[in-house]
């Protein structure tokens, strides 16, 4: 295992590779890596659950995640019998979680490991807005690209679930 200031050093190159992270100063970027904690997760293995209770950010270092929806909470789309629907896949220098971090609210879905292996930062909610808190520039930058990046996601999701939604076929 590497030792702290070259898991330091790793952590902040894959922050500073982030969209959210990635204009923060390097003295801001190694205050959020010493917050970090690592996991490694194999193929299907489930990062969350959709409603489940959150205070977690995740960051990509290595991998990919697939966000899901389970429809049977929405709507059975075109009558059809639902299965947990994949509304994006997630890899290397993305965020996710970051709802949780905003509101404190339940998980809007569900992240699971889709590569055979993913390496994921994780970091603390709390941790995150106290140094927010303290440092008001890097807090300031910080909830700008959160905003910025759930926009991006957002318009994303609508995108999938109108294609869904028109492309499916009709049941009568």
């Amino acid at each position: 295992m590497a030792n702290k200031a070259d898991q330091a050093k790793e952590y902040i190159s894959t922050l500073r590779q982030t969209d959210i992270f990635y204009d923060l100063t390097e003295p801001q970027l190694k205050m959020v890596a010493n917050v970090c904690s690592e996991i490694t997760l194999k193929k299907e293995e489930v990062i969350f659950e959709e409603n489940s209770a959150g205070d977690e950010l995740y960051v990509i270092a290595d991998g990919s995640v697939a966000i899901m929806l389970d429809p049977d909470l929405i709507q059975s789309i075109a009558g059809q019998s639902s299965q947990s629907l994949s509304i994006a896949t997630l890899r290397r220098g993305q965020t996710f979680g970051e709802v949780a971090l905003v509101d404190k609210g339940l998980r809007s879905a569900s992240a699971r490991c889709a590569s055979k292996e993913a390496r994921l930062l994780v970091i603390p909610s709390d941790k995150l807005l106290e140094l927010c808190d303290s440092y008001p520039d890097m807090g300031y930058r910080l909830m700008r690209n959160i905003a910025a990046d759930l926009a991006f996601k957002i318009r994303g999701t609508d995108l999938t679930i109108r294609e869904r939604l028109l492309w499916q076929p009709r049941v009568e």
